[in-house]
């Protein structure tokens, strides 16, 4: 990714944050020859350095994922910027956006417990703190009979770049800060 030096975020644990608050991310690989990618949420853990997730097992990217080299793209907060909200009348349109990009190496997941554990972690991130449903309600055979239709896999981070676009280069009058 093409970062300028005025637009880096180095701090780890800021992009980390990122990833957590904007964990639909897009993953990209190549499949068949060609660059393949599948939108789908991903969990953050910081303390192994990976990135959790589970492809529907229709879906062809996970058969020849394992050992390639990907990229999880995470899309933070984004929005056009016009020129009409500049002092100067000397501006063009921008965008501003934060974003992260992860590489790292995917590890199929073969055990049916590290998928349950994926799983109820997930669940657990994304449903509201005084929701009533919990995974472990649910009938162990129809669980099983679902759990068969995704693949879980773990992806073994190896590089974080992070950028966050927000204007940083216009003089401060002509910020719309508000």
């Amino acid at each position: 990714m093409y970062i300028p030096s005025h637009f880096k975020i180095s701090d780890t644990q800021v992009a980390f944050d990122i990833m957590k608050e904007n964990s639909f991310a897009t993953l990209f690989s190549q499949h068949d020859g060609m660059p393949y990618a599948t939108h789908l949420p991903l969990l953050v853990d910081n303390d192994q350095q990976s990135l959790y997730g589970h492809f529907a097992r229709p879906n062809a990217q996970w058969k020849d994922i394992e050992g390639q080299p990907i990229l999880a793209v995470f899309h933070g907060p984004h929005c056009y910027i016009s020129p009409s909200w500049y002092e100067t009348k000397t501006a063009v349109p921008t965008w501003n956006y934060v974003t992260v990009h992860v590489y790292g190496q995917v590890e199929l997941l073969t055990q049916e417990d590290e998928v349950m554990e994926s799983l109820q972690e997930m669940v657990a991130y994304y449903e509201a703190p005084n929701s009533p449903y919990k995974l472990e309600d649910i009938d162990d055979g129809y669980l099983a009979g679902m759990s068969k239709g995704i693949q879980g896999f773990k992806i073994k981070i190896d590089k974080i770049e992070a950028k966050a676009k927000l204007s940083q280069n216009i003089l401060l009058p002509d910020r719309n800060v508000s």
